[in-house]
């Protein structure tokens, strides 16, 4: 029976519930500078999140929704331009402790440093947005909890792309069947799967009726003792929160 070494953990939607009133709004506050009169509606985020990466949803968006607004070079240099001032926008709002980390993420995450459990993140976010949430959300030194921060741009192709997996899995020297991802969307569960990582899915609101077809697993939060997870797909046993236990649990039942 393989060991877990690893969890490797998503960012957005999965540590910590960043996308309705963090990234969202972040966006809008962004579109308000440029003096754009483009809102980014809770229902209409949903479907944007569809596209992975920040910059590569405002370039679908204008194809979508504004088409013909900016020639191509112009377009290039909004996108980029739009996403520097939205990335600072998420770092004022980070202060205002408007972004809640997600039920069980600090209890793993502290049972996993103490029993010796290799930590890594794969997002599709820069990193200077997860670097401050993580500092915000976990204290100034948790970033050197995680062996590697696998993050944006530091990869080809974006999730469901699995470059980012792979990328972590190499740097880190990882047996993939001792590794467990913890993802909350159908394109991070495609992009670790096509890395051959065993993954568990925890939805939020956007994402809960998404085909989440091959995860091992599918709850609605990590849960707590006294905060019960609700199991949408999958077996758990007798667990009613996501622990070490249960992870290599899954683990074994992935190599029978």
């Amino acid at each position: 029976m393989a060991l877990l070494e690893a969890l490797i953990f998503d960012v957005d939607g999965t540590l910590a519930e960043t996308e309705r009133d963090g990234h969202r709004v972040a966006f809008n506050q962004a579109f308000q500078d440029f003096e754009l009169p483009w809102y980014w509606s809770v229902g209409l985020y949903g479907q944007l999140l569809r596209v992975a990466g920040g910059k590569e949803r405002i370039r679908y968006y204008v194809d979508r929704y504004q088409p013909g607004l900016v020639g191509d070079r112009d377009l290039a240099q909004l996108v980029t331009a739009l996403h520097r001032a939205k990335t600072q926008h998420f770092q004022a709002l980070l202060a205002t402790d408007v972004i809640p980390l997600r039920p069980g993420v600090k209890r793993l995450l502290a049972a996993a440093r103490q029993q010796g459990v290799r930590l890594a993140i794969a997002t599709t976010s820069a990193k200077d947005t997860v670097i401050p949430l993580l500092e915000r959300l976990l204290g100034p030194e948790s970033p050197t909890w995680f062996e590697v921060i696998a993050a944006g741009d530091m990869v080809p192709a974006k999730k469901p792309a699995p470059d980012i997996y792979h990328l972590v899995v190499e740097v880190m020297g990882l047996d993939r069947s001792r590794c467990l991802v913890v993802e909350d969307s159908q394109p991070g569960l495609t992009a670790a799967l096509a890395a051959g990582l065993t993954t568990v899915v925890t939805v939020n609101d956007y994402t809960r009726h998404q085909t989440l077809s091959g995860a091992r697993l599918v709850i609605n939060h990590l849960g707590e003792p006294h905060l019960p997870f609700e199991v949408l797909q999958g077996d758990t046993g007798q667990a009613y929160y996501f622990s070490l236990d249960l992870a290599q649990t899954l683990l074994s039942w992935a190599q029978t």
